[in-house]
């Protein structure tokens, strides 16, 4: 693999289905996703039946609770070296240039290898490739279990870049017409159509790599966001996948440190990961509020005046009679304080807060939520999820309560994660859930 390494980039090696399978069966949603909806899972299984599909080479997080996750750990295996022996894949070298139709129109993005040398998770940290939002360490371990060993990736992951002339992805684009097509199909359930292009030839590496260079170059850098010259430089934010990203990134140090001969182990595929990169300034990339959901309050607890407790004296609650007056209130923040919606089973309605702690307001509800589930925990489970009909199908169950969210300006992301660190854990998603990235390439860990 060819690699730029100033840049933590590489021309990936990357494993595509061969022609003449079934793409819509083969290519399913990111296992992030429909993670409170197993409905949805059981129609893709239906749906795909015994075809070559990526369902069979992932773990949809849906059934990370289940009794057994050892047995669909070993069957992924067996399905990625079963792929592998029937000669299901076909070899391709080069960045691919993806095309995502969306309802927010065409989501463009490169597909490329990132430097696992140079991302570091951590608040605060000062890497080329950094996360947008807390990690949560606890959900690092199920994914290493299934991802330690296994022969292949398949990724989900979307980076960000934040490149406002689009000088990246603006030189392929414009050669778009005369690139030679990998896949074109419409992906299942309705999700939109996706399209791959290889990007061939020295020429064009080289301006994607120029466009890279100036994102990166520290004076370039430092104007764009009226920094001091010696800040350290971010390159790549991440958008979706942090958590993906963060296993591959714990894999790989595991493996450094027991090699020994590190420079042998430099040159190791797990050093790499998978990734997507888009424009945050591409206009069909948009940012959605991921929401709250707790399932199965405790008896006795009150939601509503716990909250107002929480934040005494600078805190309401406000009754809605209609979600389109609720989500009204929510989306036009006021100035100098948030509003979040609670859908009850019983009702909704706003709470507000006044000089809030937190720059925004998805950073006020997620601190009362830590106080409330931790110590007295409060509910048995806290989920995240997108889209408003979710939310209010949601919080319509016994037991529940749906915190709704706005959504956050996508401009503001990397100068606050420069200036502040990482965001509140799930902060946001870029797209609705049918929206994410499908898995379709794949690229070897393993050697042959």
């Amino acid at each position: 693999m060819k690699t730029y390494d100033a840049l933590a980039v590489g021309r990936p090696e990357v494993l595509l289905p061969r022609q003449g399978l079934d793409l819509t069966k083969w290519a399913v949603v990111a296992c992030d996703q429909y993670t409170s909806e197993p409905e949805y899972w059981n129609k893709v299984q239906e749906f795909v039946g015994e075809e070559p599909s990526t369902l069979n080479l992932i773990y949809p997080e849906v059934y990370l609770g289940e009794a057994d996750p050892d047995s669909r750990i070993a069957r992924i295996r067996e399905h990625m070296k079963l792929y592998l022996d029937r000669r299901i894949f076909e070899e391709y070298e080069g960045f691919i240039y993806v095309e995502r139709q969306t309802g927010a129109g065409v989501r463009k993005g490169l597909l490329a290898c990132l430097d696992l040398e140079s991302y570091d998770y951590r608040k605060g940290a000062e890497s080329l490739i950094r996360a947008t939002e807390g990690t949560i360490l606890s959900r690092i371990p199920p994914r290493v279990r299934i991802r330690e060993g296994a022969p292949l990736e398949l990724p989900h992951i979307m980076v960000l870049i934040d490149d406002p002339q689009n000088s990246v992805l603006g030189p392929v684009e414009a050669r778009r017409d005369n690139l030679r097509k990998l896949y074109d199909f419409d992906v299942m359930r309705g999700s939109g159509r996706l399209r791959g292009f290889a990007v061939e030839g020295d020429a064009l590496e080289m301006a994607v790599i120029g466009g890279l260079k100036t994102l990166a170059d520290p004076r370039v850098f430092a104007r764009k966001y009226g920094l001091k010259p010696e800040t350290p430089v971010l390159l790549y934010a991440m958008g979706d996948g942090n958590h993906s990203l963060a296993t591959a990134k714990s894999i790989w140090e595991k493996s450094r440190e027991a090699s020994g001969d590190r420079c042998a182990a430099m040159g190791s595929p797990l050093r790499y990961a998978l990734v997507e990169v888009v424009n945050l300034h591409d206009p069909a990339l948009v940012f959605e509020p991921i929401h709250r959901v707790l399932f199965d309050l405790v008896p006795g607890r009150n939601i509503v005046e716990e909250f107002i407790m929480f934040y005494s004296g600078r805190s309401r609650y406000s009754d809605c009679q209609t979600p389109l007056m609720m989500r009204a209130l929510v989306d036009g923040q006021p100035a100098g304080g948030h509003r979040i919606g609670l859908i009850l089973p019983e009702g909704m309605g706003v709470l507000e807060v006044d000089k809030p702690d937190s720059n925004i307001a998805v950073g006020t509800l997620q601190n009362f939520l830590d106080a409330f589930m931790s110590e007295k925990k409060g509910a048995q489970e806290i989920d995240y999820v997108h889209g408003a009909e979710t939310v209010m199908r949601l919080g319509q169950e016994h037991g529940s309560a749906v915190f709704y969210l706005p959504a956050m300006d996508k401009r503001q992301l990397f100068k606050t994660v420069i200036l502040d660190g990482a965001l509140p854990r799930k902060t946001f998603s870029m797209g609705e859930a049918w929206e994410k990235r499908f898995y379709m390439e794949a690229r070897r860990l393993a050697p042959r």
